[in-house]
């Protein structure tokens, strides 16, 4: 038996007898003589007490044994993963409802060629707790006799805040390459440091990873992102080759910079502007926000293609925030992600130096309209990021910048409670513009309302009345 803290043995005997429920459960695979563990990172939690209302098991039993025995504790269950030997369910009792999924014992083969697993099932736990990914999820709990099983030292490995596979790194991430970026995520997510193997071996087999599905790279990139620290994933990634595959554009960002430092570390730069990010996140009251995050570190990604040396030693990136908008745009694409997300992240790289572009004098009530429109329903998320890309270590700038932005979402908190600006619609609509100048249906009806879309941001809302003379007048003159 492994050396637990009084706490961590409390822990894992209370997961065991959580609720009457639970142990009902248990007593149905008893009963059918199929032994039954709680498995994986349900034990690593509830070891650091972190465990919610998720429960992994695995099990002896085949998934047609596993649907019936999870049927006579709940209704509630889905067999989407009984291709994999996995059925899962509700299992609700008094408040609480946990989510369980439940697991023969797994003994997986991969063709070297192949995306996907050759599922075949396994007869013992050690076969199974061999082929998961890290000693850290290669722990089990019986749940009849609340014996930890812990053949790899994982308990060990949680205590000195290590990452290691229970087989040879080279074995586990060629028979699974995504576990080379699951890695990285445990790496942010868990605060632990990758053994010496494990660095080598996500290494040397990286490019194993260009046989995994887009959409996996996807999904495992984004709960990167998503956990509190992804920084050290993300450096994890680039150190190792593994960003050179799934996102190029990151490592991209390590220009090589000239003996007069004539211009910023971009990569650094872009890590602690997503750093800033999820901290302004959590000040202004949001939940861990993926459109934000991939927006503060990929917002100079088309500083690379732009990078310019100018007369004098200046260092110029023109136009690299449209440059970096398509770039985002693509990998996005390639990656799956949906079109929504890859719309907005591309939408606040295309304006994050807008603020910028003002300068930090007293903005116009017009300037401040453009802004809002422009941002649409992106405003606040812009808000964050632009405050965000500001990492200069001149304090006086800082608090410059700092200031001016204040005043600028002042001014917009200002206007709104007189406008409605998140709705700015010229004064009058098309069926009035076409009877006022009695025309049909065609593109001077769409210039007019251009023009009156103009107006309306350069002098805010006008009457009627003044609308109809604005529309007049600018119309003789477009005729003559």
């Amino acid at each position: 038996m492994p050396e637990l803290t009084e706490k961590q043995t409390q822990r894992l005997s209370a997961v065991v007898r959580a609720t009457p429920k639970i142990q009902e459960l248990a007593r149905a695979f008893a009963d059918a003589n199929q032994e039954f563990y709680l498995v994986g990172g349900s034990v690593r939690d509830a070891l650091l007490d972190r465990l919610g209302n998720d429960l992994d098991f695995t099990t002896s039993a085949r998934p047609q044994t596993i649907e019936a025995l999870l049927r006579q504790v709940t209704k509630a269950t889905w067999d989407i993963g009984k291709a994999f030997g996995t059925i899962g369910g509700q299992v609700t009792d008094g408040d609480a409802d946990w989510q369980v999924e439940i697991t023969t014992f797994r003994a997986d083969s991969y063709d070297p060629e192949s995306r996907k697993p050759t599922i075949s099932f396994g007869d013992h736990l050690g076969g199974d707790l061999i082929r998961r990914d890290f000693t850290v999820n290669a722990m089990a709990v019986s749940m009849s006799t609340g014996e930890l099983f812990d053949p790899f030292a994982g308990v060990a490995d949680l205590r000195e805040r290590r990452l290691r596979t229970p087989a040879a790194a080279e074995i586990s991430f060629s028979d699974d390459p995504l576990r080379m970026m699951r890695a990285a995520r445990f790496v942010s997510q868990l605060g632990f440091l990758p053994d010496a193997d494990v660095v080598r071996a996500m290494t040397e087999l990286k490019d194993r990873l260009r046989i995994v599905s887009a959409e996996r790279i996807r999904d495992e990139l984004c709960k990167l992102l998503l956990t509190e620290h992804p920084r050290e994933g993300l450096k994890l990634l680039v150190e190792t080759g593994i960003a050179d595959i799934v996102l190029p554009e990151l490592p991209a960002l390590r220009m090589e910079r000239d003996e007069h430092n004539r211009h910023k570390d971009v990569y650094e730069h872009s890590l602690i502007v997503l750093e800033q990010a999820i901290a302004l996140e959590k000040a202004r009251g949001h939940q861990p926000d993926l459109v934000n995050r991939l927006a503060a570190l990929l917002h100079d990604i088309g500083k690379p293609k732009t990078r310019r040396f100018e007369a004098g030693g200046k260092v110029s990136f023109y136009n690299h925030d449209v440059v970096g908008a398509k770039l985002a745009s693509k990998r996005m694409r390639e990656l799956k992600f949906p079109a929504e997300t890859t719309k907005a992240v591309a939408k606040l790289i295309e304006l994050h130096l807008r603020f910028h572009g003002y300068g930090e004098q007293d903005w116009t009530d017009s300037a401040v309209r453009r802004y809002v429109r422009d941002a649409g329903d992106q405003l606040e998320r812009l808000h964050i990021l632009t405050r965000s890309d500001c990492t200069t270590r001149n304090q006086a700038k800082a608090n410059r910048l700092h200031s001016a932005y204040e005043q600028l979402e002042w001014r917009i908190d200002e206007l709104a409670a007189q406008e409605e600006l998140d709705a700015i619609r010229p004064d009058l609509n098309g069926d009035q513009i076409m009877e006022i100048l009695g025309i049909g249906p065609g593109p001077a009806v769409g210039k007019a309302y251009k023009f009156l879309l103009e107006l309306r941001l350069e002098k805010g809302p006008l009457d009627e009345d003044r609308a109809r003379a604005e529309l007049l007048s600018w119309w003789r003159q477009s005729e003559s």
